[in-house]
């Protein structure tokens, strides 16, 4: 029996946020407005327990009390891209890396700069899967999903907060 899909929208600091469960783990997050190309759309309702940790935990991580994500995840994607997405998550809290940086991590050459900016960009479950943390090789904010405003919010966000972060640990 294939379990049921669940969505529920909520308000976030970078926009009204969907995110969907499989009723084992997240799978998704959306950004408002933006079209991942999905077949039947699934009604939004209310959040199943997946969900309803996933909003407590970004919701910490907004207000900068957390700064790793404890979810089941299983985003949808090929193996390269989930070998990306695997990567993205060791990326500390307030910190970025180039593409090819990500490449080199992963056992590819920085050639591969592009292939990993494309499985960047594909990632289904943005901010808990850190894609916002790569930016370009010099130093620029380069390529969202969610568009660069978002991405320089998240960044501003966990600069400000890894700061008290640290603070805390001394």
């Amino acid at each position: 029996m294939n379990p049921t899909v669940v969505r529920t929208v909520i308000d976030s600091p970078i926009g009204p946020l969907t995110l969907e469960s499989n009723g084992r783990a997240l799978t998704m997050i959306r950004f408002d407005g933006e079209d991942l190309g999905r077949p039947a759309p699934v009604p939004v309702g209310e959040p199943d327990a997946i969900l309803a940790v996933t909003i407590q935990q970004l919701s910490e991580y907004f207000e900068g009390g957390r700064t790793d994500f404890e979810l089941p995840l299983e985003p949808s994607g090929s193996p390269f891209q989930l070998q990306v997405w695997a990567e993205l998550c060791r990326i500390g809290y307030g910190e970025t890396i180039s593409y090819g940086e990500l490449a080199l991590r992963i056992g590819r050459t920085q050639a591969a700069s592009r292939a990993v900016g494309l499985a960047n960009g594909a990632n289904p479950i943005p901010v808990v899967v850190p894609c916002h943390r790569v930016i370009g090789a010099n130093g620029t904010l380069v390529g969202y999903g969610g568009g660069l405003d978002r991405k320089k919010v998240l960044l501003r966000l966990e600069a400000e907060h890894a700061v008290t972060a640290q603070d805390r640990l001394l």
